[in-house]
C-alpha cells in the first residue's frame, strides 16, 4: 500500500495544490473588479454633476437634510421656548411661598435659606444648583457618617429614608418637593430644562461607568421618567435605564406628558424622601 501511493506522480499533486487556488483568486479579484467598476458608476451616475440622476438625488438630498434640521431644531426652539415661559411665570407666580418656606427655613436655625452645589450639566459642564435648604448645617460632614446606612448600597447616590440631617420644615418642603422650586432659575438661565434627567454632583459622575455617562447626553432637568415612576425608590441602574429611555425618545408632546404626571407624583410624594 505504501509503495501504490508513493507512486503517484507529483506533478498531479502539485498541480492540485497550487493550480486550483490561483484560478480561484484570479476568478474573485475579477468578480471584485467587476463589481467595483459597476458600483463606482452608479454612485457617479447618481451624485456627480454630470450624471443623469446626479442633481435629482442631490435636491432629495438637501431637501431630505433641511427637513430634518427644521424639525430637530424646531422641536429644540419650542422646548426652549416652554421652559422660560414656564420658569418666569412659576418664579413669579411662587413668590409668595418661597418667602414663606424662607421664613421658616430662618426662624428653624437662624442658617442660610438656600444650599448651593455644584452639579454636573449635559456634555459634563458643571453649573450652581440651588435649593431650600432642607437639612442642619452641617449636612455635608454627617454624611460621611452616615455613608454606611445608604438605601442606594449598589450605586453612587446617597438616599436615606429617615435621614437624621433632614429640619422638620425640611421634612415637609422635601415631601412635596418644594426645595426644588428655586432651580426654575437654572431654567430661565439655561443650565436645565423642565424635563430631563436630575443633574448629578461631580462625585457622583467621577464613579460612573461609561454606560452610566449616557444621562450626560440631554440637558437636565427638574423631572423626568423615574421622577413619576417612584422617585428615590429606584435604584440607580434602574434610574439610568429610564433616563436613557427618555434621551432616546423625548419630543415636545413627551414632555408635556411627563410634567402632567409629575404634579400627582408631587402631591402623593411617593418615594420622596
Amino acid at each position: 500500500m505504501r509503495s501504490a501511493q508513493t507512486s503517484l506522480p507529483t506533478e498531479i499533486t502539485q498541480n492540485s495544490l497550487v493550480d486550483v487556488p490561483e484560478n480561484t483568486q484570479k476568478a474573485t479579484k475579477k468578480f471584485q473588479k467587476r463589481d467595483r467598476q459597476e458600483l463606482i458608476q452608479e454612485l457617479h451616475g447618481r451624485y456627480s454633476r454630470t450624471g443623469v440622476n446626479g442633481n435629482v438625488s442631490r435636491r432629495h438630498f438637501w431637501v431630505k437634510r433641511i427637513l430634518w434640521i427644521t424639525v430637530v431644531d424646531g422641536a429644540r426652539l419650542a422646548k426652549r421656548i416652554v421652559d422660560i415661559c414656564v420658569a418666569a411665570g412659576g418664579l413669579l407666580c411662587l413668590l409668595p411661598l418661597f418667602a414663606a418656606v424662607a421664613a421658616a427655613i430662618k426662624l428653624t436655625d437662624r442658617g442660610p435659606v438656600l444650599f448651593w452645589q455644584t452639579r454636573v450639566g449635559q456634555f459634563g459642564r458643571e453649573f450652581p444648583f440651588p435649593k431650600f435648604r432642607s437639612m442642619v448645617v452641617n449636612a455635608e460632614k454627617l454624611k460621611e457618617k452616615l455613608a454606611a446606612m445608604n438605601d442606594h448600597s449598589t450605586g453612587v447616590t446617597f438616599k436615606m429614608k429617615r435621614d437624621p440631617r433632614i429640619t422638620w420644615i425640611g421634612r415637609i418642603i422635601r415631601k412635596l418637593s418644594i426645595d426644588e422650586l428655586p432651580q426654575l432659575w437654572c431654567v430661565l438661565s439655561g443650565d436645565m430644562s423642565l424635563v430631563g434627567p436630575r443633574p448629578p454632583l461631580p462625585k457622583e459622575v467621577a464613579g460612573y461607568t461609561l454606560a452610566d455617562r449616557r444621562r450626560l447626553d440631554a440637558r437636565p432637568g427638574l423631572t423626568c421618567i423615574w421622577q413619576v415612576s417612584g422617585r428615590s425608590d429606584i435604584p440607580f441602574d434602574r434610574q439610568v435605564l429610564l433616563d436613557v429611555e427618555y434621551i432616546e425618545s423625548q419630543s415636545f408632546w413627551f414632555d408635556i406628558r411627563l410634567l402632567l404626571k409629575t404634579i400627582p407624583a408631587v402631591l402623593l410624594g411617593r418615594g420622596a424622601y
